[in-house]
């Protein structure tokens, strides 16, 4: 009898969303080198979702969906403030906040195609109002509304800073989306999977999701990354940094979800 680590080497589900042969990534069998160089992150949203890319007008009718449902109602806001909100992670308020939003959405237990992708549109509008939210908050500042007419990437960063970005930080963010949209099956999403597989609405689904990628060993390398990059400083402490820690073979981290070393 053999034993693996995990799902390695487990076939745990076919899928057509994403796939990662060689060390390269593809969505419905676009190369992610190609998509961030040229897909919005809307665009790649409505490729996962629907398994292709929009036309002009599919793609101009998403987009204003996205924007619409772009608002959070003022019991999440207040909710927020609820908190001692300086000791709670972000991913515990993100996870609430999720969970919290089921409980005024009307179709939250309607189970068709259509009233799902209406509610996957209200989440994945949501998400950025919640995130920018919770950070203005916890900074003794005001929610900022979205504004019409800029992307989705651009109204994340307007909503958290309160300020049209630059195109440089839209470009970079807008990136940053489209390399973490989907990802195979990973922890969080074989959670999302199984949850749903109850036939549990999808609030619960993306709710499990978010409570795997809290981890440390899921989502939180991202956070260990972000934590050494302050460590750093400033640019000409990288190259140090990293020899000494491989010289005391201390670990370094990767976007990529794991430690390297």
């Amino acid at each position: 009898m053999s034993t693996t680590k995990g799902l390695e080497g487990i076939v745990a589900a076919e899928s057509k969303i994403s796939s990662i042969i060689n060390d390269q990534l593809t969505y419905v069998g676009y190369t992610i080198d190609d998509l961030a160089e040229h897909a919005s992150f809307e665009e790649v949203v409505f490729l996962l979702w629907f398994k292709r890319l929009p036309n002009k007008n599919e793609l101009a009718k998403f987009d204003e969906e996205l924007f619409e449902n772009m608002t959070i109602s003022n019991a999440i806001v207040e909710h927020f403030k609820s908190y001692d909100i300086h000791n709670v992670h972000p991913m515990a308020a993100l996870r609430t906040a999720i969970s919290l939003l089921g409980l005024y959405d009307s179709e939250a237990d309607d189970m068709s195609d259509e009233a799902n992708n209406r509610k996957a549109i209200r989440l994945q509008a949501k998400v950025a109002a919640i995130v920018s939210a919770f950070s203005r908050i916890r900074d003794g500042k005001e929610v900022v509304q979205p504004k019409k007419g800029l992307s989705y990437a651009a109204n994340f960063l307007y909503m958290l800073n309160g300020k049209e970005p630059i195109d440089l930080e839209v470009e970079a963010i807008n990136k940053a989306l489209v390399l973490h949209a989907d990802h195979e099956l990973n922890a969080s999403t074989f959670t999302a999977r199984v949850c749903v597989a109850t036939l549990s609405d999808i609030y619960s689904g993306i709710t499990s999701a978010i409570s795997a990628l809290k981890g440390p060993l899921h989502g939180g390398a991202n956070e260990a990354v972000m934590n050494m990059l302050l460590e750093i400083g400033e640019v000409d402490n990288a190259i140090p940094y990293i020899k000494d820690k491989m010289a005391n073979k201390r670990k370094n981290y990767g976007y990529g979800g794991a430690p390297s070393l």
